[in-house]
């Protein structure tokens, strides 16, 4: 839930002051998203090229309906050229992206050339509208000649793998600021009746160097960032970015034909995958604390199974049923490890031990001491196995191996040993 306050002030701004979240009691601001960055960029420079004279403000209505007015930087003239940038903010979301300058050049092309292709394609459309032709509408004929040609310049990346928003060779431009971009330049097109054909070349030159910060190398898009955004707007720790982003990966390891998916929440999983297990590591999804949304994603993606390679401080949590194991959400752990330690036959004296451990190694030691840690596992193991299945209703195969930094390996549930089978079998692929 966000608020907005509407407070009246002579000095304008960029129209997101008064946009904000509360989160532990305070006040985080929104920003905007590279998406609108570019698009507002390019707006600006095509005002210029097409209007004259200079200007250093630009408005710009984003996917969430909320009105922007961004300060346009760096303005550039050419004979037949303007290049200007926008300053990404992403507010309070702690976005490796922030203060990053993106520009956006738009070119005059040769008018006559243009106009002569689209002119031809559509008088051969028109002279073939009764028989079979790959041309069928003037979609098709602006497609293939379209007026304005959108490219990926210095710092944006190029897209190497299957399984993204774009084809293999394109610019990583998502659909969304694709859209901006292309409506804000055609906007102004229009407002001044402009004929020809004009280029638009995206460009963010701290790009590759910032893109190494970022999911970009695992997913296959290199040499510099992708232009993102589906609001325009940045909502801080926004968590549907997040998930947003472990469906991209996810989406991208099927369709390189991964049935088997395998998945660590976080950095403590990725380092014991790559130590202690003979799996393909690079092959890894991060799911952060989004259990139940990643279980989700996958079946409907089409997976045939989930191996999760995670640290009981988080994933105990999933025993007790908590498929979202941000500490803010939900806790448990001692309860659950309470749980299971009677199950295993615990006493009364361990249990209340346990339930006064703050962190999972220390209960791990409790239980140590009273000889069930082994018996406990089995038992959380098990309750683990039915919470994954619940949560898939058994349409896919789950299974998840557990262990602790201090511990070691503690356990695997029932599936394990046959999704750790199948992701050995895809290491030679």
């Amino acid at each position: 839930m966000y608020f907005l306050e509407r407070r009246f002030s002579m000095e304008h701004k960029t129209g997101l002051e008064d946009y904000y979240i509360i989160k532990n009691n305070k006040k985080l601001r929104f920003g905007y998203t590279t998406g609108t960055c570019a698009a507002a960029a390019a707006k600006g420079a095509a005002e210029m090229l097409l209007g004259g004279g200079e200007i250093r403000e630009i408005p710009l209505m984003t996917p969430k309906g909320i009105l922007l007015n961004l300060e346009l930087l760096d303005i550039q003239r050419e004979d037949n050229a303007v290049s200007c940038a926008v300053r990404k903010d992403a507010g309070d979301d702690p976005d490796t992206t922030d203060g990053l300058l993106i520009y956006a050049r738009v070119e005059k092309l040769d008018t006559e050339h243009w106009k002569k292709q689209r002119d031809s394609l559509v008088k051969k459309n028109r002279s073939e509208k009764n028989h079979s032709s790959c041309l069928k509408d003037d979609t098709e004929i602006s497609e293939i000649a379209p007026q304005i040609v959108l490219e990926g310049g210095v710092g944006v990346g190029r897209v190497t793998k299957r399984g993204l928003s774009q084809k293999i060779g394109e610019a990583a431009i998502n659909p969304v600021p694709k859209a901006m971009i292309l409506k804000a330049a055609e906007e102004t097109v229009d407002k001044y009746h402009y004929e020809g054909q004009m280029k638009i070349t995206i460009s963010v030159p701290e790009g590759e160097k910032i893109a190494q910060k970022t999911f970009n190398p695992r997913l296959g898009i290199q040499g510099g960032i992708s232009i993102l955004g589906t609001s325009g707007i940045v909502e801080p720790m926004s968590e549907t970015a997040l998930i947003e982003s472990i469906r991209v990966e996810m989406s991208q390891k099927r369709a390189e034909g991964m049935e088997y998916l395998l998945v660590t929440p976080g950095n403590y999983g990725a380092d014991y995958l790559r130590e202690h297990m003979d799996l393909p590591f690079e092959k890894n999804i991060k799911c952060s604390n989004y259990v139940g949304e990643t279980i989700d994603m996958a079946v409907n993606m089409g997976a045939k199974g989930i191996l999760f390679v995670a640290h009981i401080g988080k994933f105990v949590k999933v025993a007790s049923g908590i498929m979202n194991t941000h500490s803010h959400s939900a806790d448990a752990r001692m309860e659950t490890l309470c749980a299971n330690a009677v199950r295993a036959g615990g006493s009364l004296a361990c249990a209340k031990e346990i339930l006064n451990c703050n962190t999972t190694d220390e209960a791990l030691a409790v239980l140590k001491k009273h000889r069930i840690l082994e018996e406990t596992m089995k038992h959380l193991m098990d309750r683990i196995q039915f919470y994954l299945n619940h949560r898939s209703y058994q349409q896919i195969l789950l299974g998840a191996v557990v262990f602790s930094n201090e511990f070691g390996y503690l356990g695997q549930t029932a599936s394990a040993a046959e999704l750790i089978e199948k992701l050995q079998g895809t290491q030679d692929e």
